[in-house]
């Protein structure tokens, strides 16, 4: 396991707060305005602006600040606040360096914390991955916006993975933002001792469940083979604000809903479900 900062094991006094937001991610065949309605009415406070909906950008990588902020006035006229948003460029891409800068400006404007990226689950390219975050370090920093990492295969595997580039990177704008089912999926590996060895580092989680058997199938929170009283427990006391971001929501094995109201449907479950894991957490926490 990787040694805790001191810091951070200071702060273990201070719970955590937790903040449970769903992606509009699972409403892409839906038009916004709906998303964000129906994530509303499934009972969030906060929401993470997913990629595409109606096979349109939810925002493009290269459309103006005041566009972000129009989205995040859309948000809040809702009854959400926006907590983080996908940059929708790979690390390693080309076009990396300028793609997540101009991301960063986005989310500064519309005052979302923590902007959401990864990188290719092929191997290779280490090098190029650490050098553009490192690159954009110093802008998201300025601006106030937290990078976060998600496991994604490849160089961003596990969360021992994102935890050495963190290191490499060492910046306090480059995070990670935790997702245990892309571990399960993409390695099978056990999310549940992968996250001790990152723990120090996690700002955010993408919040997906997997299956194995009888399907080899991602899933909502809850419908997996993944416990997350176990998952969330080594970060119940980080004196940290940390989104809870669901981005799966859906049952295994069945099709997924044709209407935006099935979705709410999944999207109020989700959030119960982990209502549930983290009050009962507390009281032992």
């Amino acid at each position: 396991m990787l040694a805790m900062p001191a810091a951070f094991a200071a702060a273990q006094a201070a719970p955590t707060r937790f903040q449970l937001a769903c992606m509009t991610l699972p409403y892409s065949a839906f038009p916004l305005e709906r998303s964000l309605r129906g994530i509303q009415m499934a009972g969030y406070s906060y929401v993470a602006w997913g990629v595409q909906h109606e096979k349109k950008p939810l925002l493009d990588v290269n459309a103006s600040p005041s566009e972000a902020v129009r989205i995040a006035r859309m948000s809040k006229d809702s009854g959400l606040t926006p907590v983080m948003m996908f940059s929708t460029v790979n690390v390693e891409a080309a076009n990396a360096v300028d793609a997540h800068r101009r991301r960063v400006a986005q989310a500064a404007a519309a005052g979302i914390p923590f902007l959401l990226t990864f990188g290719k689950t092929g191997k290779g390219e280490y090098e190029l991955f650490v050098a553009n975050l490192r690159a954009v370090a110093p802008d998201a920093k300025q601006a106030g916006v937290t990078v976060v990492i998600k496991q994604h295969g490849g160089n961003t595997a596990t969360g021992r993975d994102c935890a050495r580039i963190v290191a490499e990177v060492a910046s306090d704008a480059v995070k990670i933002c935790y997702d245990a089912g892309n571990v399960l999926d993409y390695e099978n590996q056990d999310p549940i001792a992968d996250i001790a060895t990152c723990a120090s580092d996690i700002r955010a989680f993408a919040i997906k469940d997997h299956r194995n058997t009888p399907k080899d199938e991602d899933c909502g929170p809850g419908f997996g083979e993944i416990d997350h009283y176990k998952l969330l427990r080594p970060v119940m006391r980080t004196g940290l604000t940390i989104p809870l971001a669901c981005e799966n929501i859906f049952e295994p094995l069945v099709p997924r809903p044709a209407t935006p109201e099935g979705v709410d449907v999944l999207a109020r479950r989700a959030r119960e479900y982990l209502e549930s894991v983290l009050s009962g957490l507390r009281t032992v926490i």
